[in-house]
């Protein structure tokens, strides 16, 4: 069974970071592509970042270049999202996401999801 655990979320004030994590089990994470999404309330669900399965190349849609940096650790199994300067349009549920391709996550179709993680940004 492949299970995909956030962590990291929380309240934050404006300005402020965080780091995400994401650890997978039940797959072989070497091989998937990983990614972050998030949804806002009313909104539908948007890609933050992706990242191909050697780590070696990432994606981020133009709207979020600059502030989010994506990596992966094969060894630990983990894929991390650092987020930088962060202010209130980025409060939002952010999931974890694994697709056998990019194409997958950066479709919004990826194979498996996780149960996601709240980020809270007050000014």
């Amino acid at each position: 069974q492949v299970q995909l655990v956030e962590s990291g979320g929380g309240s934050v004030q404006a300005g402020g970071s965080l780091r995400l994590s994401c650890v997978a089990s039940g797959l072989s994470f070497s091989t998937y592509a990983m990614g972050w999404f998030r949804q806002a309330p009313g909104k539908d669900r948007e890609l933050v970042a992706g990242i191909i399965h050697s780590g070696n190349s990432a994606y981020y849609p133009d709207s979020m270049k600059g502030r989010f940096t994506i990596s992966r650790d094969n060894a630990q199994n983990s894929v991390y999202l650092q987020m930088n300067s962060l202010n209130s349009e980025d409060t939002a549920i952010y999931y974890c996401a694994a697709g056998q391709k990019l194409h997958g996550i950066v479709t919004i179709s990826p194979d498996y999801w996780g149960q996601g993680t709240q980020v809270t940004v007050s000014s």
